[in-house]
């Protein structure tokens, strides 16, 4: 209970400084009582929803989940404004204090706000504002085609010029559009790639997130077949189960799932790749994860089917795996395929001039193709999405890789 007011007063707070804003800037009392009710209608939605809203043992139900993406879109926009408006309260109390002591008739007063400064911090405050809205519109189901070409000196001849493709985190349990998620699906199949990979988690928390979505993923195509792993949030750590074995049999579940859409699920083992006489070691682990994610994840074990010597194609959700374990293994993985980041939904990419996310401050790899001791990564920026129901700037990805023989000197 007492977060809950502590939570209040700071939000009346900082709604207290973007009314001011709004006030000085506006004639019309209409936008100022107007921003009041969508402010009580924001945080009352957002109360109800994490007090009495639905509760089945999940972290974030679909409408929690909106309730948080208004409240942080609408809270993007009070702290900007009481950036400026806190900053101008400074200058004008010390502007008053100098009155004071020094002007003529030695009374304090505040000088009266600025309309150009209250109108510039209404500006800047409504991009971040209308940015974050927009990615719950329509960003979370802006589907981008990143195609990567790599060479290697010892790719096998017969897989000169073959192609992958990728996805990662579907979280199924968070989509709410079948159409766009349908255009998604032939997206993928317009690659036309040898192979599928999907490098983990198919759902938020429970298997029965992935039922209404089982038939459209069916539909994913590729001729040398369609394989898979588990990510942290398939293993439905993240639900409060009344028993062991309620929570074993979900886990079940989500394996025949993942069998009936046509994924080959490979849980710390490995497959190959076949091509004339030649021939790829794919290796795929349970998750390991860095910072108190599940460490499920065996390459010893995944990999004692396969020679050192062949080229290993490796399949890890998480990058901090690659980072703390894989690239310094013995045994050399030629390409590592993970997910996880999901970029944070949220950053600024200009392909060639920047790429940042604020989860560059937890992850050093998390995004797109990295290169260390002679491996490789690819980090999936993700399929859905999960928690805040949008994004910004970091939009979901299909990869494209395309294994290139590098050519002799």
């Amino acid at each position: 209970m007492l977060r809950w007011v502590i939570f209040v007063i700071v939000y009346i707070i900082l709604g207290f400084y973007s009314l001011q804003a709004i006030k000085t800037a506006s004639r019309y009392p209409g936008v100022y009582y107007s921003f009041i009710v969508i402010m009580l209608l924001v945080v009352g939605n957002f109360i109800y929803q994490f007090t009495f809203g639905e509760s089945d043992g999940r972290v974030l139900s679909r409408p929690k989940s909106y309730a948080f993406g208004f409240l942080l879109a609408l809270l993007s926009f009070q702290l900007i404004t009481v950036l400026f408006l806190f900053s101008e309260d400074i200058f004008r109390f010390l502007s008053g204090s100098y009155q004071k002591i020094f002007g003529v008739d030695r009374e304090f007063s505040f000088p009266e706000r600025r309309r150009f400064l209250s109108l510039v911090a209404l500006g800047i405050a409504a991009l971040p504002f209308g940015s974050l809205l927009y990615g719950m519109y329509r960003g979370k189901y802006n589907f981008k085609v990143l195609k990567y070409t790599l060479e290697f000196d010892d790719l096998p001849d017969a897989f000169d010029g073959y192609t992958i493709s990728q996805i990662s985190d579907v979280h199924s349990g968070s989509f709410d559009n079948e159409e766009k998620v349908s255009y998604a699906i032939d997206l993928v199949n317009k690659q036309k790639s040898d192979v599928l990979f999907f490098t983990g988690d198919l759902v938020n928390n429970k298997a029965e997130e992935m039922e209404p979505w089982k038939v459209l993923f069916s539909k994913l195509e590729a001729p040398d077949g369609k394989f898979s792993i588990l990510g942290n949030h398939d293993y439905g750590d993240y639900v409060d189960w009344d028993t062991e074995e309620e929570k074993a049999a979900n886990l079940e579940e989500l394996k025949k799932i993942q069998k009936e859409i046509g994924f080959d699920l490979i849980l710390n083992d490995s497959r190959y790749l076949q091509r004339k006489e030649d021939k790829i070691a794919l290796i795929g682990v349970e998750n390991w994860g860095r910072g108190g994610f599940k460490k499920s994840g065996d390459l010893k074990k995944a990999s004692e089917k396969i020679d050192k010597n062949d080229f290993k194609i490796l399949l890890s959700h998480d990058p901090s795996h690659w980072e703390d374990v894989v690239i310094h293994d013995e045994y050399h993985y030629h390409l590592t395929l993970s997910g996880h980041t999901h970029g944070m939904q949220f950053g600024i990419e200009i392909p060639g001039w920047i790429k940042w996310s604020p989860i560059k401050w937890r992850y050093k790899y998390w995004a797109g193709i990295y290169k260390e001791l002679g491996q490789f990564i690819n980090v999936n920026r993700g399929f859905g999405f999960l928690g805040y129901p949008g994004r910004v700037g970091i939009w979901p990805e299909i990869t494209v890789i395309t294994l290139k023989k590098k050519p002799l000197a």
